[in-house]
């Protein structure tokens, strides 16, 4: 299901990207798909995280989506888009490719495998959430839509999202919207401090169980030089918090 039409007050923006090879920055970060502008930070409007499985049985959350995410996802409903598809199956297409598209994909499946997360939701594997399994799995951000600062990838840290009111106030009322449209809430990762900050407010404010979160997941990207040691030093009370949720 979607979250909302936004995507109407962007198709023709978007029906006017290139149609062939990889997209730019140049190309993307302009102002006809840019959301808002606050000094140096800037949010830009993406697709891939409109579209919800608000059937799923977990649900991971990022911080933002990154330029890769957001460039994937353009390119996806782009070529939906020339399919003659509609808003829905065009985000949905969207989030397919893009959801933590890249190395953090990989990185994230192979943590989720050690685990032991496909022996939790029945299956062989977790790289199959982004395949064959793809109804299990929700994926999306606290920050929906790609925020950049000084046009780099916001980090969570400059400026710090729960200090910075503007931000921690859009995450609140973003995730808090998309929690809602759950019949049964899934079980939720968190990836990172920042992304922690924000449903552990949450779970404060009664919007969640924090039984239903994994706490300690480390951040998969590769710019986090020490998710090895922190998931390490994690891991066996969050295999604990896993049995404890699904058991």
């Amino acid at each position: 299901m979607l979250l909302s039409s936004a995507l109407s007050t962007f198709r023709r923006a978007i029906r006017s990207l290139p149609a062939d090879g990889r997209l730019t920055r140049e190309e993307l970060l302009i102002p006809e798909l840019r959301l808002s502008s606050d000094g140096l930070v800037e949010t830009f409007y993406a697709p891939h995280n409109d579209y919800v499985h608000s059937s799923a049985s977990l649900f991971i959350v990022g911080l933002t989506p990154g330029f890769t995410q957001m460039r994937i996802a353009y390119e996806a409903a782009r070529h939906a888009m020339d399919q003659g598809l509609g808003d829905e199956a065009v985000c949905r297409k969207a989030k397919d490719a893009a959801s933590f598209a890249g190395s953090l994909r990989a990185n994230l499946i192979s943590m989720l495998d050690e685990l032991g997360m496909p022996e939790y939701l029945g299956i062989h594997t977790s790289e199959t959430l982004f395949g064959t399994e793809r109804e299990l799995l929700h994926t999306s951000s606290v920050l929906r839509y790609p925020v950049f600062v000084n046009r780099a990838n916001y980090n969570g840290s400059r400026p710090g999202l729960l200090g910075t009111p503007s931000l921690r106030d859009t995450a609140v009322a973003s995730i808090t919207e998309e929690l809602s449209v759950f019949p049964d809430l899934p079980f939720i990762i968190p990836l990172g401090i920042a992304v922690e900050g924000i449903l552990r407010l949450l779970a404060e404010q009664g919007v969640l169980d924090a039984g239903q979160c994994l706490w300690g997941f480390p951040h998969p990207t590769g710019a986090n030089g020490h998710r090895h040691k922190q998931f390490a030093a994690q891991k066996a009370e969050m295999k604990k918090s896993l049995h404890r949720y699904f058991s």
